[in-house]
């Protein structure tokens, strides 16, 4: 009987050894991280129709969306909220990938997606920030928060 091709009991005891010793939690923190930024990155993205390939043009669009959104807000505050939401977006994206004090950003980023959720279930109902999974979104954000690692000092 030939064994050529199935592993070795002492090769899967090792393989099993490595898998038990990495660190898991870091490795999570790091996609939920990559994940975070890449939504935003790219929310920012359709914003100014690279996706679609409309340019400039698009950001218009973005603010009749902002204004949908926070239907109970008062006019004067979208135009500010578009850019204010817009800037948010670029910063914690790029801290999140670049590591930077992840948890009070990761902690910002989930406390974004909740405000971004709760208007969208106040203007539309609840329906929609569950099936956009903003939600889930900010959950995994404060989650991040809660499991990266504390800044070294």
């Amino acid at each position: 009987m030939s064994t050529a091709g199935a592993a070795q009991p002492s090769q899967t005891s090792s393989v099993l050894q490595r898998l038990e010793a990495m660190n898991w939690n870091r490795i999570a923190c790091l996609y939920a991280r990559i994940a975070l930024a890449a939504a935003f990155l790219s929310a920012v993205a359709a914003r100014f129709g690279m996706w679609n390939g409309e340019g400039l043009r698009h950001f218009s669009t973005f603010f009749e969306r902002t204004a949908e959104v926070n239907s109970f807000l008062p006019s004067w505050t979208i135009h500010p909220l578009a850019y204010l939401a817009t800037g948010a977006e670029i910063f914690f994206a790029f801290a999140l990938l670049a590591g930077i004090s992840p948890r009070w950003i990761a902690l910002g980023s989930a406390l974004l997606l909740a405000m971004f959720a709760t208007a969208m279930a106040i203007s539309f109902g609840i329906k929609e920030p569950l099936d956009c999974s903003v939600y889930s979104a900010s959950a995994a954000a404060f989650l991040l928060a809660m499991n990266s690692p504390p800044r070294k000092r």
